[in-house]
């Protein structure tokens, strides 16, 4: 049987060695990337059409999982095994941590990962979560098959089943993205290298000549009025006197 505090040291022995150390250190470099850069205003690069569509998928099979889980977690009667008080209360405590994980840890996870597909270390978490999952209600399904009615072991084989093919197409969806990111860290520190080694273009230099004279303001023109047309004078005409009438 396992207990509770045991769970998340035997979940990470689920993965290969390799996988585990791409993914814890591609985990940090994007949480460190993130706590950098939370002061400021950033745009997530788009995400392939197809990784999304490859998560939704996996998703929404971990979902009917989880939903089909709760539903048989509920109809199971522990109270009457056959067995002693103690391993039905640890049952019963599996039991509630497994309805309370479905409840609220997991469905904030997917929510998390809905909004960043390919956040590596939401989806580390995830993973995680589901090994957790997949080690307790292991436990829960053995117990069912000892001492529960044939119909509760049967029900909670299916759900068994069903979570272990999410984390399956999970894990494999993990070890895809943890190589994209590390092809992706190759390329970024290969294009640093070209930019540090090639030489900065020198700095423009601008002149400012202080003895250049200050311009002179340009003269106002004077405006002319035109001169009156000259008039030409008349000379006096001399007009002989009358001749006066004789008298006789």
């Amino acid at each position: 049987m396992l207990t509770s505090r045991n769970i998340l040291f035997r979940s990470l022995f689920f993965l290969a060695p390799g996988v585990i150390v791409v993914l814890s250190a591609a985990a940090a470099c994007a949480q460190g990337a993130a706590a950098a850069s939370s002061s400021a205003p950033s745009t997530q690069p788009p995400v392939a059409y197809a990784s999304v569509s490859e998560l939704n998928s996996i998703l929404t099979q971990l979902q009917k999982t989880a939903q089909g889980m709760q539903t048989d977690l509920g109809n199971m009667r522990i109270e009457k095994w056959k067995t002693g008080a103690s391993t039905k209360q640890e049952t019963l405590s599996n039991v509630q941590s497994i309805e309370r994980n479905l409840q609220s840890a997991l469905p904030a996870i997917i929510t998390e990962l809905n909004n960043s597909p390919e956040d590596v270390a939401v989806s580390f978490k995830l993973y995680r979560n589901l090994d957790a999952l997949y080690d307790v209600f292991g436990s829960v399904v053995e117990s069912a098959g000892a001492f529960g009615s044939k119909e509760e072991f049967q029900n909670l084989s299916n759900d068994m089943t069903g979570l272990e093919n999410a984390r399956r197409a999970f894990g494999e969806r993990m070890q895809k993205l943890a190589a994209s990111k590390e092809d992706e860290l190759t390329r970024l520190r290969a294009q640093v290298k070209t930019l540090s080694a090639a030489p900065p273009p020198p700095p423009k230099k601008i002149v400012v000549d202080d003895t250049e004279p200050p311009k002179k303001p340009a003269a106002k023109k004077k405006v002319t009025k035109p001169k009156p047309p000259a008039t030409t004078p008349v000379a006096p005409t001399n007009t002989p006197p009358s001749a006066s009438p004789t008298s006789n």
